[in-house]
């Protein structure tokens, strides 16, 4: 593959800083997207090759996907590319993780890779450009073809007992322009943030949010709310899953997204160097894979098709992408294999899939 033999080693060349290179890459992204002809022979470019099938669409919680291969939240946090990210075939993208207030995130250097594992190690602490400013930059947007996710999380400066009114205010912001809201929890790299997996805790932020889309759908006419799924840890034990279906289940949560980044290296091989394996941070890309396949299987077994799940976690190929699929998720995202696989990573295995 092109990208693999010429590309990606100018790109992970020694010295050069993962997060610098994310930055360049995702800028050229940016620019695509500044230009309609542009995006449009982007998309045309993509396709080549790949013949138009629907035999893959998808309706989940009344948005119709025509691929169930997405996007997940952290490469697009301030919804710069997203309509060039959609012209690589990605069936829905998701934006953010994005706080109320503007953030610089935690100090760099704070995102590794792990390149004889094709993982990445990140602690980036939701760096972004806040609620007010993204969605002022979505107003902007053209119409998109694919559903467009929306990652919300907790200010760093907000304390945990007013994390609920946090996540409301960006919520009210981003409203108009997510088709699904998806509340990050589960972030290892903010402070706290993981006690709000705790039932009491998740109990009143779901019933929040949950009564103001209700709210908002009402004043819109909607038929009926936007959905709103809940990111869960990979680090839960079987008891605290089980508890998260429960109260998702009882305030009447869309569904689930499954999983973030593990502070388990557990899965790392002996030619991961010892002081990558020590930084701090979540750790993504393959090594996750079987423990994300193990949640979605809980998750899934308690939870039945009354909370529709996405699959994300060492999502690589269409073999990765089918047995996420046949563990009970109805869609599946991927990001680190973004990183490792280049740009033709969603329509890959897409064709794989089809």
């Amino acid at each position: 593959m092109f990208y693999r033999r010429a590309i990606r080693p100018a790109l992970f060349g020694v010295g050069r800083d993962a997060e610098t290179i994310h930055e360049r890459v995702l800028g050229m992204l940016a620019s695509v997207s500044r230009s309609p002809t542009l995006t449009a022979a982007l998309a045309a470019a993509s396709r080549l090759g790949q013949p138009a099938s629907d035999t893959l669409a998808r309706e989940v919680c009344g948005l119709r996907f025509p691929n169930p291969i997405g996007l997940a939240a952290g490469f697009d946090k301030n919804a710069v590319a997203v309509p060039a990210l959609v012209a690589l075939g990605f069936g829905f993208v998701e934006i953010g993780t994005v706080t109320y207030h503007a953030q610089s995130g935690n100090p760099r250097p704070r995102l590794f890779r792990l390149t004889s594992d094709e993982a990445l190690v990140n602690r980036m602490g939701f760096n972004n450009q806040g609620a007010a400013a993204v969605a002022a930059r979505l107003a902007r947007m053209p119409k998109l073809p694919v559903p467009l996710g929306i990652s919300l999380g907790k200010s760093k400066i907000t304390p945990l007992d007013e994390a609920l009114d946090d996540y409301l205010q960006s919520l009210d912001l981003l409203y108009p322009y997510g088709d699904y809201f998806a509340v990050n929890i589960s972030s290892p790299n903010t402070p706290g943030l993981r006690a709000l997996h705790e039932r009491d805790r998740l109990d009143a932020l779901l019933a929040a949010l949950a009564a103001r889309l209700r709210y908002r759908a009402a004043n819109d006419g909607r038929a009926a709310p936007k959905p709103l799924f809940v990111k869960v840890a990979p680090d839960l034990d079987d008891a605290a899953l089980d508890e998260v279906v429960a109260v998702c289940l009882d305030r009447e949560a869309s569904g689930l997204i499954a999983v973030n980044t593990t502070v388990s290296r557990d899965g790392l091989s002996a030619g991961v160097p010892q002081a990558l394996r020590a930084e701090q941070g979540g750790l993504s890309g393959r090594p996750l894979r079987e423990r994300a396949l193990s949640v979605v299987r809980r998750l899934h077994a308690r939870a039945g098709d009354r909370l529709p799940i996405i699959g994300c976690g060492g999502i690589f190929t269409g073999e990765d992408a089918r047995r996420m699929l046949d563990a009970g998720a109805v869609l599946v995202q991927l990001y680190t294999s973004f990183i490792y696989e280049g740009p033709g990573i969603a329509r890959r295995i897409v064709r794989d899939l089809s």
